[in-house]
Parts: structure tokens; sequence; C-alpha cells
């Protein structure tokens, strides 16, 4: 069965593309409120959280924080500030291998139908504010 691509749709997804760097379901919102006051904050969870299931947007659930929305949704991974809570993509070198089936080693009688990596760090503006408090 086809899906309708509403105007809602179409602006939550723009919104998520524009807003980049992995916004929660209130950041979303907050953009979209802006061009159109007449969207809940309610279409836009449900708007994302379909699209997370379709596979036209990533739910990234990063521990002890609100869920985030990534538009990028080819295999990629991610690295989580520990000052500010900032997620921000991260390219590993393809000279890593399939994870995917090294992950299946392990795991013997599984079949590993995905995974997902965080790398912990400061991001630059946090460096910043830390160097400016020494």
């Amino acid at each position: 069965m086809q899906t309708r691509n509403t105007v809602q749709q179409r602006i939550v997804s723009d919104q998520l593309r524009q807003l980049g760097n992995h916004p929660t379901v209130d950041e979303v919102y907050r953009a979209v409120h802006a061009q159109r006051p007449s969207i809940s904050k309610a279409t836009v969870y449900r708007i994302l959280n379909k699209m997370a299931h379709t596979g036209d947007a990533l739910c990234v659930l990063v521990a002890g924080d609100a869920e985030r929305f990534d538009h990028r949704t080819d295999p990629h991974y991610h690295v989580v500030c520990t000052v500010c809570g900032r997620v921000d993509d991260i390219e590993v070198p393809p000279s890593l291998g399939d994870l995917d089936s090294e992950a299946a080693l392990g795991a013997p009688g599984y079949v590993i139908t995905g995974h997902s990596l965080f790398f912990d760090g400061v991001c630059p503006s946090c460096q910043k504010a830390q160097e400016k408090e020494r």
C-alpha cells in the first residue's frame, strides 16, 4: 500500500534535513511550528516515528537523552559530546571491515540485523569553553 506524502510530512522531513545534527522531537517541533503553527507536537512525533519505521530517517537512541532523529539513513556512526550531549556523525574508515559479519562470528546462532556504535568525546564548542575557563 502506498502512503501519502502530506504537507505536514514534507515540512517535518524538510526541517529534519535542515536542522541536521540529530535534533530531538522538541527541536524539530519548534522549527516546524515556526513555519506552520497549526502542526501539533504529537503530529511531529508521529511523523518522525513513521519516518524511522519506514527507513526515511534514523531514530538515534543515546543513553540518558531524548530520542534524536537523523535524516541520514546510510550506515554510519556517531560521536556524543560528554559535556553538552551534542551528537555528530563520524566517518569510520572502510578498513575496519563489515562489522555485522564480524559480530556474527561472536554470536553463534544469531542473525545480525544491524548494529550501532557511539564514540564519546568533547565537541569543539565545549573544548573552547573549557579552554576559556582555564
